[in-house]
């Protein structure tokens, strides 16, 4: 039993008059204890712990070999491709590297609302334009977005790319590690 105790409250020693002693005043605190455990099982069962915030992302099977069948043909005109270098360095391209139509030649963007954001925002408005204008036309067409990260990448500037993604809600996009020698020639002089 938890208590409190107040002290000797007795009268003066030595000479004048003389009181009667009082009784000590002791203060149950067992009650204030249960009550303290109470109120804070109460309110540990009863918040709500932030949830972790997480992306889908749609992983190939680990079992399945890849068949010369199941390669997609995709139009060129809705691809975009973002290599990611070292120190937050992107080069970007629309549709196949170097080719002149329409416009291949690779571009430098930062990460953020003024650089790729505009890039990948410009490219969702004309591709969707483009895409309903064709006879095969269906909902989910719109820009294709190929991410490839190099070995000297952070896996920040990636996470930072999957969230431009989800900001300029790009219905499909692909995380792809083969880098053909053409880009690779890209990274080398990015990473100068």
């Amino acid at each position: 039993m938890a208590e409190l105790n107040t002290g000797d409250s007795g009268g003066k020693k030595g000479g004048g008059k003389v009181r009667s002693k009082k009784a000590n005043a002791k203060v149950d605190l067992t009650a204030m204890v249960d009550l303290a455990f109470l109120l804070i099982t109460f309110f540990m069962l009863t918040t709500s712990l932030s949830k972790p915030q997480s992306m889908d992302l749609g992983l190939p099977d680990k079992n399945k070999e890849d068949k010369p069948d199941d390669i997609i043909k995709t139009d060129q005109k809705r691809t975009m491709t973002i290599i990611m270098g070292d120190n937050d360095k992107i080069k970007w391209f629309h549709g196949l590297l170097n080719a002149p139509e329409p416009g291949g030649a690779p571009s430098s963007a930062v990460y953020g609302r003024n650089g790729l954001r505009k890039e990948i925002l410009k490219r969702v408005a004309s591709v969707g334009e483009y895409a309903k204008t064709r006879p095969t036309y269906k909902k989910g067409d719109g820009l294709i977005v190929i991410i490839k990260p190099t070995k000297k990448s952070t896996y920040k500037n990636l996470v930072d790319i999957l969230d431009e993604m989800a900001i300029c809600k790009v219905p499909t996009y692909a995380i792809v590690n083969d880098i053909t020698p053409e880009e690779q020639k890209l990274v080398d002089e990015m990473n100068k």
